[in-house]
């Protein structure tokens, strides 16, 4: 086994208001107390402040779901990485298939961002994962390689030490649907070597790999045991506080 510190996130998506949020990473900080891993809440925009605040004190972090490449200008309705780094923001995911499918990111916006990131001080939680068909074709290692290239170029060896690689197979999200432990061990295991590739063993044994897609108390732990998974980018458990705290224990 590795010593990577586990990594569990859990991405509420358009969920919660700040009021709600707050009320939640407070009921759950005293449930993770003595958990070993790193916890981390992805909330909307508008939540970040009032989960910044109720966090405070604890070993809860705060991302947030998404970002601009760009640090000021004429782009209504965004958010640049300054103004969240601003906040206390530490993390921020960046190229979810939900941003990808609905709001027409690339991999070219992708790595922008992801660039953008490493420039403010954030850290990165780089999302990657392949269709149905894609799987059905026998394309996913293609792809997932295709895809952690694309986000990575003109990033260096120190900044990819600190991101984070979320595999998450968009059949598998919200879908009820799960990766068995050994097909997400597989891709996992390919993002590593991609990584290797890129930049050399010593790296690629550093960065962490989190599974998503249904990631749920009960399948957890199996999935977490594998030697290429570093934690989960959670969805619909992360909302649910007893499903959430299970998951993050350890």
């Amino acid at each position: 086994m590795s010593n990577r510190k586990l990594i569990i996130a859990g991405n509420w998506k358009m969920n919660k208001t700040p009021a709600e949020a707050s009320s939640f990473i407070k009921e759950l900080k005293p449930l993770i107390k003595r958990s070993r891993n790193e916890v981390v809440c992805a909330v909307p925009f508008v939540d970040i402040q009032t989960s910044i605040t109720a966090a405070r004190g604890s070993r809860i972090k705060i991302a947030a779901q998404n970002m601009h490449f760009e640090e000021k200008g004429a782009y209504t309705g965004e958010v640049s990485g300054q103004m969240l780094k601003s906040m206390g923001v530490t993390y921020v995911i960046i190229g979810h298939s939900e941003r990808r499918e609905y709001f027409a990111e690339t991999n070219r916006t992708v790595n922008k961002k992801v660039i953008a990131a490493y420039k403010c001080g954030l850290k990165p939680i780089i999302c990657v994962g392949e269709s149905l068909a894609q799987r059905e074709a026998g394309l996913t290692a293609e792809h997932i390689r295709y895809q952690v290239k694309a986000a990575l170029v003109g990033v260096t060896a120190d900044q990819v030490k600190k991101a984070v690689i979320a595999y998450e197979p968009i059949w598998a999200i919200g879908t009820g649907r799960t990766a068995t432990a050994e097909q997400a061990q597989e891709v996992c295991h390919i993002i590593r070597m991609t990584i290797k590739e890129l930049y050399s063993k010593r790296v690629s044994s550093v960065v962490r790999i989190q599974y998503g897609g249904s990631v749920k108390a009960d399948n957890a732990h199996e999935l977490f045991s594998m030697e290429d998974i570093d934690g989960g980018l959670v969805g619909g458990a992360s909302l649910k506080l007893s499903e959430f705290a299970a998951i993050t224990a350890g």
